[in-house]
Parts: structure tokens; sequence; C-alpha cells
């Protein structure tokens, strides 16, 4: 995507945020580390399952090079404010998301050079040495995550009525806004989609579903809600694609790197799309 892509997706999050912000309160986050048990799998899942999965589909797959660096960029890649989004519309538990989604950023700005060095000493053979911009990470969560929630969380706080009825108004404006970006992204990079989806379609989507599947067993089996459930599912399967590319063609100075992240960035939003119909269904089962 170009400069003025990325700009009004930005822009388009920090609105969406704000919103999100609307609907929560400190005691939200609270409860998150007064029973850590839900951030310590999500975390799990993010930090050290997800590397492996990515791992273990490069040794599986027969990929040209490039497709399995993309992979490992991926994979050590945190979920973003994508994920953020997609657990609100999905009802999850959006605290969790939140909380999830700026810890591991902060811890994979030192994960990230050891997982990608990684991979391309195993894919290339030689060793290859990067640097992540740390300063610049932080500044991407605070700016498009941490920031218009916390001016949401504070307008609610002052002004509770208000922020009330605002809060369905925006969440079917955020749904709303999922389906055009799912549209205008397919459009755009529908020459990409289509030049590479042989090549990495299958093993992008495979990299998707396992998280995904990964996320919300690991949730069932240590007998989490629904929501932290939801929250888990979709903070490990959906990966700031965006990071990936900018890692890719920026700090690896390799564009075909970012193949694999710009179909995977695809479709991740249709399964996303499929899960927050799911989870809708279930949640509304057990209300």
């Amino acid at each position: 995507m170009d400069n003025l892509s990325n700009l009004i997706l930005a822009l388009s999050l920090i609105v969406i945020m704000f919103g999100m912000g609307l609907s929560l309160s400190t005691k939200d986050f609270i409860q998150v580390f007064v029973r850590p048990k839900a951030i310590l799998l999500g975390l799990l899942c993010q930090l050290v399952l997800l590397p492996l999965i990515g791992f273990a589909l490069i040794t599986v797959f027969t990929l040209p090079p490039e497709i399995a660096i993309g992979i490992v960029i991926l994979a050590a890649c945190p979920g973003g404010p994508t994920s953020n989004l997609i657990t609100h519309l999905a009802n999850g538990d959006t605290a969790l998301s939140v909380s999830l989604t700026a810890i591991s950023s902060l811890i994979t700005l030192i994960s990230i050079p050891f997982i990608i060095n990684l991979g391309l000493q195993l894919v290339l053979g030689e060793g290859t040495s990067i640097q992540l911009n740390v300063f610049q990470t932080i500044a991407q969560v605070c700016c498009i995550v941490i920031l218009p929630i916390a001016l949401g969380m504070f307008l609610k706080y002052k002004k509770p009525r208000f922020a009330k009825k605002a809060e369905g108004p925006v969440k079917k404006a955020s749904g709303i806004f999922f389906v055009l970006v799912l549209i205008a992204i397919i459009y755009k990079e529908r020459a990409t989609l289509i030049a590479n989806l042989e090549a990495a379609g299958l093993v992008s989507l495979t990299l998707n579903i396992l998280t995904m599947a990964t996320g919300y067993l690991i949730g069932y089996l240590f007998q989490l809600p629904l929501k932290q459930r939801i929250s888990i599912t979709i903070e490990g399967g959906i990966q700031n694609g965006t990071l990936a590319i900018s890692i890719a063609t920026l700090l690896l100075n390799n564009s075909t790197y970012a193949i694999s992240a710009a179909v995977y960035g695809t479709l991740m939003f249709l399964t996303a799309g499929v899960f927050i119909y799911w989870s809708n269904r279930q949640l509304k089962k057990i209300t």
C-alpha cells in the first residue's frame, strides 16, 4: 500500500480506537492484570507458539526463499491495531486485546531481530543482522492504539451519557469500515494476489488458520471465558502486515520478502470476517 493509503488507514484506525475507548474503563484493564492467566496465555501464543508454527510451515512446505522469509517475518510480528478492531467487532475482551497488543509490541522489539535472523540463516544459510527502529515502533503503537483509546476512556469518564449514546453508532461505523477496508485491500492488491496466490496463498492461509485455532484451543483447555478465548484467537492469528512489509522493504531492502505479508494481510481479513460472524453467534447463545 502506498503512503496515502497507509495514512488513510492509520487515521481511520485512530478514529475507531477512539470509539473503542468509549466502551472501556480502567476497571476492564485492572481485571486483566488482577487475573493474569489470560494475558500470559495470550503472550505464549503470540510470542512463542506463533513463531514455532511459522518455522514448522516453512520446513513442511516447499517454498521459494522469498516466500519462506516472508512467513518468518510475519510470524515474528505482533498483532497490531487491526487485531484490536477485529476483537471489538467480534465482541471479545477488548481490554485484553489492547493489553496484549501493547505488551507484545514492546517485547517484539527484542524478539523480531532474533527470529528473523534465525529465519534468514535457516532459509539462506547466511548470517544477516537487522535492527528494528525502536522509537518508530513504540510511537506507532502509542499514536494509533494507546492514545486514542485513552482519549475515548477519558471522554466516557467525563461524559458517560454521551459515550453510551455514541458507542452503538461508532461500533456500526467500525463494522462498515471493516468491510470497506477489506474490499479496498482486495482491489488494490489484486495484481499481487493473483500473481503470488499460488506460491504464498496456501502457506499464508495455513499459518493464519493454525495460529487462530491454536489460540482458541489454548483458551479452551485453560477454561478461559469465551470473550477471552475470542481475544486470544484473534491476537494469535491477526498479524501486523504493515510492520511486516516495512521490515521487508526498509530493513531487509527486499520487496519480494513482502509478498507473503501482502497475501496474508488480505486473507486474514477474510478469515477474520468469518470468525466475527461465528463469535457473535456463539455469544448470543450464552446471553
